[in-house]
């Protein structure tokens, strides 16, 4: 079993990797981290290279990345949430999954042919909304392929209470874990 997390956090022990840290004491297998802010992956810079070629014009951490999207059996993607969105920096990465909209849409081939299954971890505090970050990583999910996504765990009073300590978003940590976790 193989997972692959994308963490859209800038904070290395905030409430979005607490929750990922919850989430890897109960996942089976391997997995790898690809953690947005410190990953050194370029954004998209839509110089359409993937229109006719499969991969991506730009040769940084990205391609590790592309491969291990193939052998994945499950993606996660984990953010703070800012301005109702994910991380600027985790969408800067995200955009590198257009090489695969382009082979589906343009090119006309199946870039990713083995199912995942997925799952989306949202953190956040403040007055905003979650819909439009769930939206956006239900997407990036689906370009990679996960064709069955769990239900979103979220966090999203973090401003007043730690994330550890909110009672649904552990329970739906140890449900995320099961559901990634199946045969």
């Amino acid at each position: 079993m193989k997972t692959l997390i994308f963490n859209g956090s800038p904070r290395k022990n905030g409430n979005t990797m607490a929750l990922i840290n919850e989430l890897l004491k109960h996942l089976k297998g391997e997995y790898k981290q690809v953690d947005a802010y410190y990953c050194g992956i370029r954004a998209c810079i839509d110089c359409r290279y993937c229109w006719k070629n499969s991969g991506c014009s730009i040769k940084d951490g990205m391609t590790e990345v592309y491969d291990y999207i193939q052998e994945a059996d499950n993606i996660v993607v984990a953010s703070s949430i800012n301005f109702e969105e994910l991380t600027g920096q985790l969408l800067s990465v995200l955009s590198r999954l257009q090489t695969y909209y382009c082979a589906q849409a343009i090119r006309k081939e199946t870039p990713i042919p083995k199912a995942k299954r997925g799952g989306v971890i949202l953190v956040g505090g403040g007055d905003g909304s979650v819909t439009t970050a769930q939206k956006t990583a239900r997407l990036a999910l689906r370009h990679m392929n996960a064709k069955e996504i769990a239900p979103p765990v979220i966090s999203h009073n973090t401003d007043r209470v730690a994330a550890v300590d909110d009672p649904a978003a552990m329970s739906g940590i140890r449900e995320l874990a099961a559901f990634l976790n199946r045969d």
